[in-house]
């Protein structure tokens, strides 16, 4: 589908209201297609990555860890952001090493897609990776804690579906590697 301009909204002013590390707010003033003004608060990422690591076994390498925004803590795959000029695919096996101890042989493309867009511009790139093997020693982040968790993919569906993973981009990623026939 192409784009369809009597849909679109354009940009009249806009201001910036916080920088932070990984995220920026703004806050615009945009034309409607009726004519009309409204106001649309944007958070702009420099997007992200998520990494579906398959073992040779067909397991798959999850990590458990707290996500304070929700207070809980989850089961999801490994993910992180991009680092300025960095391309998805050497992020993909950077954020697989530091945060589960296994590097990709190789490492495939399953997509990209919108988080959130009703308020953020974020897209996140989808890789499967398979074959793994051990990581060198790779630092991890002074900032993380988190537990490696293996499933089957079976084991994996089955938690998507009893609530027991719950993580969007996880989700996603899982049926996006189903429907490209790798799981």
């Amino acid at each position: 589908m192409g784009r369809d301009d009597r849909l679109v909204e354009k940009k009249i002013e806009g201001r910036s209201i916080y920088q932070g590390n990984i995220l920026d707010f703004e806050v615009d003033r945009v034309l409607l297609p009726s004519g009309g003004e409204a106001s649309r608060e944007v958070v702009r990422h420099q997007g992200a990555v998520v990494v579906l690591p398959l073992h040779e076994d067909r397991r798959i390498e999850f990590v458990r860890q707290y996500r304070y925004p929700m207070g809980e803590i989850l089961i999801e795959l490994p993910a992180g952001k991009l680092d300025p000029g960095e391309s998805p695919a050497a992020c993909a096996g950077r954020e697989l090493a530091e945060e589960t101890g296994w590097y990709p042989v190789e490492i495939h493309e399953l997509g990209s897609f919108f988080t959130t867009p009703g308020f953020t511009d974020e897209v996140l790139h989808a890789f499967i990776a398979t074959p793994l093997q051990p990581a060198p020693d790779v630092a991890k982040d002074p900032d993380e804690v988190i537990e490696n968790v293996s499933m089957t993919v079976e084991e994996a569906f089955n938690a998507c579906r009893d609530g027991t993973i719950r993580d969007s981009k996880t989700i996603a990623t899982l049926f996006l590697a189903r429907l490209r026939s790798w799981i």
